[in-house]
């Protein structure tokens, strides 16, 4: 063991599995890879559960569920379509309660798009527009980096995939899905939600 390495106890496998979600042996080994760096295992986990989603983004979905999330005023609740490729997964516990988890993320922070593809131009226009005041007086060479960056914040709260879970705001919904498509082994989409409240 070098000296800036930790020993990869027990313990440690199982922050690691809490926080990502990923099989003991997934994890085991990305601890193994970075020395025992929960920071690093967590990004290298990360990155590998996005290029395997990446992979398997091409497989048809001939399955899935619809799952919904009511809050408890009764109020306001979100309906989701969460697709997979079989009837094996789609009926499985764990994939069962990913799309509750995302049917109650949505419930709580509203989002208005599921990807950023989904953003039509009048909606890009008009936040263009509320922005491009802001970054008024600005250095010229400034404005353009400025407005981009104030764009994709706004826009990651409002984009479903984007947003930060929020039952571990260190992962995005998107990572969310990737790791489920990781652990079962098949591609996973989002492919509509609908988010009813009695106050809009």
């Amino acid at each position: 063991m070098t000296e800036n390495s930790k020993e990869i106890t027990t313990e440690l496998i199982k922050q690691l599995r809490d926080k990502t979600g990923i099989s003991v042996m997934q994890c085991k080994k990305a601890l193994e890879e970075t020395s025992g760096d929960m920071e690093k295992a967590v990004m290298l986990l990360q990155k590998k559960s996005a290029d395997i989603a990446s992979k398997k983004s091409e497989r048809v979905l001939h399955s899935g569920i619809v799952s919904s999330y009511m809050h408890s005023t009764g109020t306001v609740g979100t309906m989701i379509e969460l697709l997979c490729e079989s009837d094996f997964v789609a009926n499985n516990e764990e994939f069962k309660k990913l799309a509750r988890d995302i049917a109650m993320h949505a419930t709580a922070t509203n989002p208005q798009f599921i990807k950023s593809e989904d953003i039509d131009e009048h909606a890009m226009e008009l936040a263009k527009e509320m922005f491009v005041k802001e970054v008024e007086g600005k250095p010229e060479e400034m404005k353009a980096k400025i407005l981009e960056g104030k764009l994709s914040a706004y826009w990651s709260e409002r984009v479903l995939l984007d947003q930060a879970f929020i039952k571990n705001p260190e992962i995005t919904i998107r990572n969310l899905i990737q790791q489920a498509v990781q652990k079962f082994g098949e591609n996973i989409e989002l492919s509509r939600f609908v988010r009813y409240s009695v106050s809009q």
